[in-house]
């Protein structure tokens, strides 16, 4: 089974580009968007040609703003929007998918670049998700937690560490945090697999930084460490055009 991550950066945008072909020929079992930007009255006719996937769709309140989606050939046995599972969720940024052998999470985790104040939130999201994560873990379930974390863990996650330890996205409080996944036994399973620089799935889009690879690592898959064995693979198709970030994945 081949799950795969996406922040499309605006899914009427991504239509417009390679999404359908990309669906066409990767073929996932099960595919996460994050930054859909659009509310349910302005989900695509083109979708429809998308038959084979059951659809899942959180909207954020604010229109044109972040927004999550889970499309999946097999139909899980429960979902639900929201981080603490109550389907109350203002900007859209998760969906939660029980498929009874694995729990899948689907987050747009926030940014703190914008003030102090999303900074805080930004934190306190990750405490509430920790929690959520370890509720599932104490009931004996596997945890597959996906998306745009908006925070590169180590320095080999970005190109430029050194310049970046000031920035939201590689400050050591949000950092810490994925440490502390760590400590509670979940894995990042794309460094099971691959241990080298250079692999990014965001890159900025001035000063030609794609190009020249000048990126960031952001998206993950993290799993909890009972079903890491599960895992066959995992990727990065940094070739894969058409956002901001490109799509990541694992095989099970």
């Amino acid at each position: 089974m081949k799950l795969v991550s996406w922040n499309v950066n605006g899914l009427r945008a991504i239509l417009k580009k390679n999404f359908l072909k990309f669906i066409d020929e990767e073929k996932p079992d099960i595919i996460c968007l994050q930054e859909t930007k659009l509310q349910q009255e302005q989900i695509p006719v083109e979708m429809e040609a998308l038959s084979e996937y059951n659809k899942y769709w959180s909207f954020a309140d604010k229109k044109g703003y972040s927004g999550t989606l889970i499309m999946s050939k097999i139909a899980p046995k429960t979902v639900l929007q929201g981080i603490k599972g109550n389907n109350i969720d203002p900007e859209g940024r998760t969906i939660i998918a029980d498929y009874g052998d694995f729990i899948l999470i689907n987050c747009y985790f926030p940014n703190g670049k914008m003030s102090e104040e999303r900074l805080q939130y930004k934190l306190k999201f990750y405490d509430s998700m920790l929690d959520l994560m370890e509720t599932y873990i104490d009931a004996g379930r596997n945890v597959i937690v996906c998306g745009d974390y908006n925070t590169a863990h180590k320095e080999i996650d970005l190109k430029n560490p050194k310049q970046n330890e000031t920035e939201s996205g590689f400050l050591p409080v949000e950092r810490a945090w994925l440490d502390k996944l760590v400590s509670r036994g979940f894995i990042d399973t794309f460094r099971q697999f691959d241990q080298k620089p250079g692999n990014y799935s965001w890159w900025t889009y001035r000063m030609g930084a794609r190009e020249r690879n000048v990126g960031w690592r952001i998206d993950y898959f993290w799993v909890n460490s009972g079903f890491m064995h599960r895992v066959k693979n995992a990727f990065i198709q940094n070739e894969v055009m058409g956002s901001d970030h490109c799509p990541v994945g694992i095989e099970i």
